[in-house]
């Protein structure tokens, strides 16, 4: 099989993909979205300018890293979900540039979704393709989604999620980034938040309410607001803050597994990355992960997607 390129322009990364589907070998390049200092990301026609400027150029790094053939097949996300009436216009970006590029050459070209791609990568990279072939629990934990999914093979999706649990409000990634940049950090602020609370480690949690595997995090971030007016040192804002989503996380999975005893648990997305989340959800119910690399926004997922659908199997390689 012929080369993949694939695109994931979302609403904070750019991403392009390049896949040998032969033997697993690939590379990613992603570059974040710019969002001025104070700001909590970008409006979607600022999203969609930042895209076409990017992509160009992140597509031309990518395939100047080695030697690589001329891909032969062409992917792109085209939407948040794979649900009807999901649709947010950047992902025009990258499905408009690998359809008029697969058009050019005569070549095939495969849409999928931001989240199947989210799950893709996180299976593959984890080596755990054999989650594919059966039901499984996915947690997808991103700036803009926590969404607690059971998802399920599917012949003609690959696979397909149904939400089970998760926020219902903001999610675990706007939270975080919220709290960061009410510190003076960055968006996104996810690890500086981080590096901040490891370095002064604490046990500081807000006690939520996890109902049906679902919980809202818009009364922690006035936890958060308050914590900031009364001047509570930076480190235990920030542990309050990850120490809190993690519990969250933890207690939906606990009623999950209640309902589905058994079920592997996968966890994906740029929120996923965080070390102390990793390592509370690998010891409790030994989740597996994407490589922290490939948890925040790619293109490779959908790559991989776009080798199962050209193969009509799914390679019995793992991601190298």
């Amino acid at each position: 099989m012929a080369g993949i390129l694939a695109f994931d322009t979302s609403n904070y990364t750019t991403s392009a993909a390049y896949l040998d589907a032969k033997t697993g070998r690939g590379a990613n390049v992603s570059r974040l979205l710019p969002v001025r200092q104070g700001e909590l990301g970008l409006r979607q026609s600022d999203a969609v300018f930042a895209h076409v400027k990017a992509l160009p150029e992140i597509t031309a790094q990518l395939m100047a890293q080695e030697e690589r053939e001329a891909p032969r097949i062409f992917a792109a996300s085209t939407r948040p979900r794979a649900k009807a009436g999901s649709y947010m216009p950047c992902f025009l970006v990258g499905e408009g540039t690998a359809r008029a590029m697969a058009s050019a050459q005569g070549a095939d070209f495969y849409a999928f979704s931001h989240q199947q791609g989210h799950i893709a990568a996180a299976v593959f990279s984890s080596g755990r393709t054999e989650l594919m072939e059966k039901p499984f629990l996915a947690w997808h934990l991103s700036g803009g989604t926590t969404e607690l999914l059971f998802v399920r093979p599917d012949r003609e999706e690959i696979v397909t999620e149904e939400i089970v649990g998760g926020t219902t409000d903001i999610s675990a990634g706007q939270l975080i980034d919220r709290a960061g940049v009410l510190l003076g950090m960055g968006f996104p602020a996810g690890k500086s938040l981080a590096a901040m609370a490891d370095a002064e480690p604490s046990d500081e949690r807000y006690g939520l309410r996890v109902k049906d595997c679902r919980f809202s995090l818009s009364g922690m971030e006035n936890q958060v607001k308050a914590l900031y007016e009364k001047t509570a040192p930076p480190a235990a804002i920030a542990n309050f803050v990850i120490n809190t989503v993690a519990r969250a996380i933890m207690r939906a999975t606990e009623q999950a597994l209640e309902r589905w005893p058994g079920l592997p648990v996968l966890c994906s997305g740029g929120v996923a990355s965080n070390e102390r989340i990793r390592r509370v959800m690998r010891n409790t119910y030994d989740a597996a992960f994407a490589r922290p690399e490939l948890s925040t926004d790619n293109a490779m997922g959908v790559a991989i997607l776009a080798a199962i659908r050209s193969e009509g199997k799914i390679p019995e390689w793992t991601l190298l």
